[in-house]
């Protein structure tokens, strides 16, 4: 229990220090913490000027890690990410030099901005933990975790992400517009500067580490993970979905629903967890079908609609049985 504690208030650390900079948008913030738990990435999509790359690096300055940027454009190449072997002629050798993909949090900003051959070089290092460069393998560092942009009304020079590396993102993060009230407050905490110049770590890469393992400890009862495959294969039988959610979809939920008890004190998931998650975890792997698009359907309303519809596991199971 008492690892249970630790783990719980590092997170929680985490996420009251990015709250400094990033003002109303708690469950934003959340989510992004609960990808670095989980071992996942998070894609962060939304129009401009909201607060996306800001709530990437606030989560990367908090959380004490390595930090690199990759400012995506139609004109980078994929060795400008993974690195290039370089000939050294006082050794007669080839060197590595690591690109920028090889650090403990990557920014990944406007990622639909770059060619499909260069997105694609982010595939290997998001899913294998390693880079792959003119047939050497090289690992990335622990942890690792690539959080990207993109905005999705800027279609005139973008790239669509294809369907194989939006499922390998654990969790899709919108922020919107902020309230007066929260607009105001942010136009009065930069009057001097900007809150993240000020923002330092809270704790290191090894109590993420900790807290990466302290997730995975989290107790999920068999109905529980009934439930979760249960909600993951409805969307491959809808009827206004053209693809469903791969078996990675129901892993990330599972993990996200042990994260997200671990932040609320529990050492045991619950349905609620689930559902809290499910919309932010599934709709990005999601192919909404034409028709359906013509009513205005959209992935985030068909998930909803599908959690609803999915019977919540009765009372036999640990953590949630009813006096």
């Amino acid at each position: 229990m008492q690892q249970l504690e630790t783990a719980r208030g590092t997170a929680q650390l985490i996420v009251d220090n990015v709250k400094r900079v990033i003002i109303g948008k708690d469950n934003a913030i959340e989510l992004g913490v609960i990808a670095l738990m989980c071992q996942g990435h998070a894609l962060i999509e939304d129009v401009p000027g909201v607060g996306k790359t800001m709530l990437a690096r606030s989560i990367a300055r908090s959380a004490g890690c390595t930090f690199k940027r990759i400012q995506f454009t139609p004109d980078l190449l994929p060795t400008d990410v993974t690195g290039v072997s370089i000939y050294n002629q006082k050794t007669g050798d080839f060197e590595f030099r690591a690109g920028p993909i090889i650090a403990q949090i990557v920014l990944a900003d406007e990622i639909n901005r770059a060619t499909p051959k260069t997105q694609s070089a982010t595939l290997e290092a998001m899913e294998e933990r390693q880079v792959t460069v003119e047939g050497v393998t090289h690992q990335v560092p622990s942890p690792f975790m690539v959080m990207a942009t993109q905005n999705p009304i800027e279609y005139e020079g973008t790239f669509p992400l294809p369907e194989a590396q939006l499922d390998r993102f654990f969790v899709m993060i919108t922020l919107g517009y902020p309230t007066m009230d929260e607009e105001i407050a942010i136009i009065e905490g930069q009057l001097a500067a900007h809150p993240i110049e000020t923002l330092q770590p809270v704790t290191s890469a090894e109590e993420i580490l900790f807290l990466q393992r302290a997730t995975r400890e989290i107790y999920v009862d068999d109905l529980l993970k009934r439930y979760i495959v249960n909600i993951v294969e409805a969307t491959r039988d809808h009827e206004d979905i053209s693809l469903g959610a791969s078996p990675r979809g129901s892993l990330s939920l599972f993990r996200g629903a042990q994260a997200l008890a671990l932040i609320r004190g529990r050492d045991y998931a619950l349905p609620d967890d689930v559902k809290a998650l499910a919309v932010s975890v599934i709709s990005h792997r999601l192919i909404i079908s034409a028709g359906a698009r013509m009513r205005g359907a959209d992935a985030p309303s068909v998930v909803s609609g599908i959690v609803e519809s999915v019977p919540v596991p009765g009372a036999q199971a640990r953590g949630w049985v009813r006096g």
